[in-house]
């Protein structure tokens, strides 16, 4: 029997047609606190849809695992930014300048600074031109940049190289700013990409990096033989804008799934309260019917007592004792008797955070995103 007819492979196509018919109608599926098991399902009917070409013309399947151990299936437009067929020349092109007049007052620092950016002369002024040129586009496009600020973190703890001293974990090879896109930050470093090859093609490579982001996006573009990083500087920053909208979107999702999860999360308090508060009645009728049945044993014991001393004579010197202690045993028959008295609607105490866990289903008593009981029942 051919893979494509069999039932695992029928009932994962059925999954991933139906996966990407939701994609279509809403961009967007989150599977609610997936188990490692069914990630593992959602994996494979994601990659069975990207396998047999699924998704519509023009867009891709992303997945992601959430902060709060959701799992989101997203339907992107473009290819795979990792994918050769996606040249960095097709993004807008951005003005580097020749000669550093004027410059961003990041840049300034970074020229100023000798211990920065430890290359040639001719690799140390390029550099510093193309920070200079994204400095200034990004400025145009409305956002900020600043310095990057790992150096001056760790200035209490320097160490000497050739009689000079460097913050420790500085790399003397980088030159590093931040370009800040609304109120989201993103590191751009520039270094040699082979500051250790003898030879000069490769030696005179440049190379710029972003920091990993939470998709597989790019992060990294390098000098090359189709083009040279003045060519694609555009490609840099339009990663950062789209890493800026999808940290955006991603911000809303958080939040929203935040309060959704503190909406469930006071649904199951709620419920539990009212779980422990029930089973608290249930224990005092059971304390009242186990007392109910003592007295009414002793009330039997008394009718008994009470018709051995219709039989006994005044001769008896136990008598008068017997039926002292007739007299009392009945009393304390009706004293814990709970139906000598109408009995009343009990009021349950106010439970306590711990007398609540048996009742959560995984979920912490002290709040939504509390971690040391359990992430909450699915």
């Amino acid at each position: 029997m051919p893979y494509s007819e069999r039932p695992i492979a029928r009932v994962r196509r059925e999954k991933a047609k139906q996966l990407v018919e939701r994609l279509v109608a809403e961009e967007r599926v989150t599977i609610s606190e997936p188990d490692e098991d069914e990630v593992t399902e959602w994996r494979r009917v994601v990659d069975y849809a990207k396998r047999h070409g699924l998704a519509p013309s023009g867009k891709r399947i992303e997945k992601m695992r959430m902060w709060n151990r959701d799992l989101q299936i997203s339907l992107v437009t473009g290819q795979h930014p990792n994918s050769r067929r996606e040249s960095p020349e097709n993004a807008s092109p951005v003005q580097v300048p020749t000669q550093l007049r004027s410059p961003h007052p990041v840049v300034a620092a970074l020229r100023d600074d000798e211990g920065r950016l430890a290359m040639p002369s001719s690799l140390r002024r390029r550099a510093l031109l193309l920070l200079q040129g994204l400095a200034a586009e990004a400025v145009r496009r409305g956002h900020k940049v600043k310095d990057h600020p790992v150096a001056d973190r760790h200035r209490s703890r320097p160490y000497s190289y050739d009689g000079r001293y460097f913050p420790s974990g500085y790399s003397r090879r980088d030159g590093e700013l931040d370009v800040l896109v609304d109120t989201f930050t993103y590191t751009v470093t520039i270094q040699q990409e082979f500051p250790q090859s003898t030879d000069p093609e490769r030696s005179g490579r440049l190379v710029i990096e972003l920091g990993y982001s939470r998709s597989d996006r790019q992060r990294r573009w390098a000098d090359r033989k189709r083009w040279v990083l003045e060519d694609i500087l555009g490609a840099v920053l339009q990663e950062i804008e789209t890493r800026a909208v999808e940290d955006a979107q991603r911000k809303v999702d958080e939040e929203r799934a935040k309060a959704e999860r503190e909406v469930r999360w006071k649904a199951a308090m709620a419920e539990a309260k009212e779980q422990a508060q029930q089973d608290q009645l249930a224990e005092m009728l059971k304390v009242q019917a186990r007392s109910w049945q003592s007295a009414t044993a002793l009330r039997t014991y008394c009718d008994a007592l009470e018709r051995r001393l219709a039989e006994a004579t005044d001769d008896d010197t136990e008598v008068a004792s017997a039926r002292e202690w007739l007299a009392w045993a009945r009393h304390y028959a009706q004293v814990v008797d709970p139906l000598s008295r109408l009995p009343v609607m009990p009021t349950p105490k106010e439970p306590e955070p711990d007398d609540l866990k048996p009742y959560l289903k995984g979920w912490s008593p002290y709040g939504p995103e509390a971690h040391g009981f359990g992430w909450g029942a699915r």
